[in-house]
């Protein structure tokens, strides 16, 4: 009997909120026979303990092994990523009073630490130089309050910003992800890599199909 390919695409980092972890947990699996693929999906490969840190390093070996002792006439393709970061979260499906106010300062360091930034950047360049030598120069007299010139500087750089970040209230500009979306997808990812970096420098990365961790 030839055996049967089984591809396996993993991600690398998975957020799930119940304790055990499955196959079917931490990425996607095709297979030709549907019973194969259902048995392997329902594979266990992690359990999270009480007392056990709530994020682990699985390596493809563990997953190949488990996969080949519960179906031992298959042939696994790994095409994903080889190590998954797992992590169990708790997620409050309810909003209470404390996500409102950690809304809340979140927009405000975030309002008032964007102000003084603007603010000590303009005052770093002497931007009310600029603008009155510039007035001087185009009106030929000296600027009196407040002049156009800074009315219009003050509405482009709000626009500039919105154009920016892709943003006006809750709704997209465009369809494409905004600089802060790309900045922290990428700082997600150099935080992935140094944990899994870490786990297998310190032996810690799983990949016994017994569940025990590998020593150095």
């Amino acid at each position: 009997m030839a055996n049967a390919i089984v591809y396996l695409k993993c991600d690398r980092n998975v957020e799930i909120q119940s304790e055990d972890v499955f196959m079917a947990d931490i990425g996607s699996l095709r297979c030709a026979d549907q019973a194969i693929a259902a048995k392997l999906r329902a594979l266990k490969v992690h359990h999270f303990g009480r007392e056990e840190a709530k994020r682990c390093v699985i390596s493809s070996l563990k997953l190949v092994e488990l996969m080949e002792g519960a179906c031992p006439n298959i042939s696994v393709e790994i095409v994903g990523e080889p190590d998954v970061l797992v992590e169990q979260v708790s997620v409050d499906r309810h909003k209470g009073w404390q996500q409102w106010l950690k809304c809340g300062l979140v927009c405000m360091v975030s309002f008032f630490g964007t102000a003084f930034t603007i603010m000590a950047y303009h005052n770093d360049v002497g931007i009310n130089d600029v603008f009155t030598e510039v007035y001087r120069m185009v009106m030929n007299r000296e600027p009196q309050g407040l002049n156009t010139l800074e009315v219009s500087y003050s509405i482009g750089l709000a626009a500039g910003i919105i154009v920016f970040f892709n943003h006006v209230g809750g709704r997209r500009l465009t369809k494409d992800p905004t600089p802060i979306e790309v900045a922290m997808r990428n700082y997600e990812e150099d935080v992935d890599k140094a944990l899994i970096a870490t786990a297998g420098r310190e032996g810690i990365e799983e990949e016994c199909g017994n569940g025990r961790r590998s020593g150095r």
